[in-house]
Parts: C-alpha cells; sequence; structure tokens
C-alpha cells in the first residue's frame, strides 16, 4: 500500500474512531473530523474538514455512509455534513464508505459489501444478540429453548454459542444442505418455510418477512423475539404487539457492543480493497 500513507476518517461512531486508531497503530498518519461530541478519541486530534481531506491520501466514511441520502451519518459532529460538499473537497481520492451512496463516484468503494467484512461481524452480532437476549429474558439461556431462523453467518455462528452457553437450539434453514448441516452440528432442524415448536427465545437473521401473525402465534406466545435483520426486518411487530410478545429489532449491534473489533474489521476490508484495487 506505497501510495496511501495517510488516512482521513470523516463522521460516524466510535467504530471509526478504532478504525482509525488501528491504522494509526499500524504506522499510517490518521485524521479525524466530526467526532466533537466523543469524549474519548483514542489519543488522535481532531482537524477540520479540508484540513483532513488535504493531509489524507484517502478517506474512509461511516457505515451507513448516510442514512438520509443528504448529510454525512455523523451522530459524533456538532454540525451536519452535506455530502455534495464534502465529496467536492475530496474530489478523486479514494473513498472508502459502508453500503452505497445516492449517486455513482469514481474512486469510491463500499467496504461492507465484503465477504470477509460479513463474516468477520457475524461474531459481535451473535454476541450482541445473546446479550440483549440475557438483559431482555427473565430466565437464563442454559436450558432455555431456543430458535435461530435462517443459517447464513450470523445464524452459523449464533446457533454455536447458544449451544455453547447449554441453549437446546433449533435452526431454520431453506435449503436442503444446511438442513443436513445443521443436523450434523447436533442441533434440530426445521424448514424456514414449515417452522415449528415452542421457543422461549426466537432470533431471526432472515431479512425478509418470516414472522407473521399466523407463525407467531404457532411459536412466540410466551417467547423473547429478537430480530436481527437490517430493515424492514422479518418479523411483523404490529401482529406481536396485538399478541403481546415482547419483541426486540437489534440493528447495528457490532457498532453498539464491540465498537474496538468492529473498527478493526473496517480496517481490515480497506486493507483488503486497497490490496485489490492496487491502490
Amino acid at each position: 500500500m506505497t501510495n496511501i500513507n495517510n488516512f482521513g476518517i470523516i463522521g460516524g461512531d466510535k467504530r471509526q474512531l478504532y478504525c482509525g486508531k488501528s491504522a494509526a497503530d499500524d504506522g499510517y498518519g490518521v485524521y479525524i473530523c466530526g467526532f466533537e461530541k466523543c469524549d474519548a478519541l483514542l489519543g488522535m486530534d481532531i482537524s477540520d474538514i479540508e484540513t483532513t481531506v488535504r493531509k489524507s491520501d484517502a478517506v474512509i466514511l461511516p457505515l451507513p455512509a448516510t442514512k438520509d441520502g443528504v448529510t454525512l451519518n455523523a451522530p459524533l459532529s456538532d454540525k451536519m455534513i452535506q455530502l455534495d460538499a464534502l465529496f467536492e473537497i475530496i474530489q478523486n481520492k479514494p473513498v472508502f464508505c459502508g453500503m452505497s451512496l445516492p449517486f455513482k463516484k469514481e474512486n469510491v468503494f463500499d467496504y461492507s459489501t465484503r465477504e470477509e467484512f460479513a463474516v468477520a461481524n457475524a461474531v459481535p452480532t451473535s454476541e450482541g444478540a445473546i446479550e440483549t437476549a440475557m438483559l431482555e429474558y427473565d430466565g437464563t439461556i442454559n436450558n432455555s429453548k431456543c430458535l435461530v431462523a435462517g443459517y447464513g453467518r450470523i445464524g452459523r455462528v449464533l446457533s454455536d454459542m447458544l449451544a455453547g452457553l447449554g441453549a437446546d437450539v433449533t435452526v431454520s434453514a431453506r435449503s436442503l444442505k444446511d438442513i443436513e448441516f445443521i443436523k450434523a452440528r447436533g442441533f434440530h432442524a426445521v424448514s424456514t418455510n414449515d417452522i415449528h415448536g415452542k421457543f422461549d427465545i426466537i432470533f431471526n437473521t432472515v431479512p425478509h418477512m418470516i414472522f407473521n401473525a399466523h407463525i407467531l402465534a404457532k411459536t412466540a406466545l410466551n417467547a423473547l423475539v429478537i430480530d436481527l435483520a437490517s430493515m424492514p426486518g422479518g418479523v411483523d411487530f404490529s401482529a406481536a404487539k396485538r399478541l403481546n410478545i415482547k419483541t426486540v429489532h437489534a440493528l447495528s449491534l457490532p457498532g453498539k457492543v464491540a465498537p474496538k473489533s468492529s473498527g478493526i474489521i473496517i480496517k481490515n476490508a480497506v486493507y483488503n480493497i486497497i490490496r485489490e484495487e492496487n491502490l
């Protein structure tokens, strides 16, 4: 990565700060902007946007880069940062961001679409899901009947963690191949198209509607339901409220429960892009 010696970190939450700190520990120059409200800057100094961009060879933006399509996602900044004005300053420098921008720009790379990024984030997401369950469920994970809906990256990691805590784990999947893998891991297996049984805690990882009123009534009348899927999620929250089922839509868990690890995951994904693109 001989062409990039300095990074600018603009906006985001503590994940971005730890991303910058880890890059600085690797010997890179790091300049940060948009963290005026943060009480712990990890030994780094805040610069203004112009200085941050001018002194950096590449810019790292948050995950997600924007929530409204107009301003940068910068919850720790004391002012709004307009995307169009920011990119006028950045010009043609490489930009790494999480999730796509509302406009096309050359030299913009989305680190959140990387497979290694998604796999690595399954660990803090699963730990955060279990932490949420421990806080919201009146019983213990041990000996509880848990359902994990979906056997993707998060489903694989989460089911193993739950089993390690002594839970009775059922996992759903759509493909017959995954059903056999679930059985081989020693879990109960059900089809995601035919979820049934009574559970204490249900974790949904499927990013489309699975737990409608009918499925909730069959499986979750006395359960805690934790939806890990991105918006709009996989749970009918209105039906759950009508059925008096406790639900939690647990979004962006890596940044909430493990910002240090999540920041390092972002940094590693950025490094991989730099190597592959020969930047």
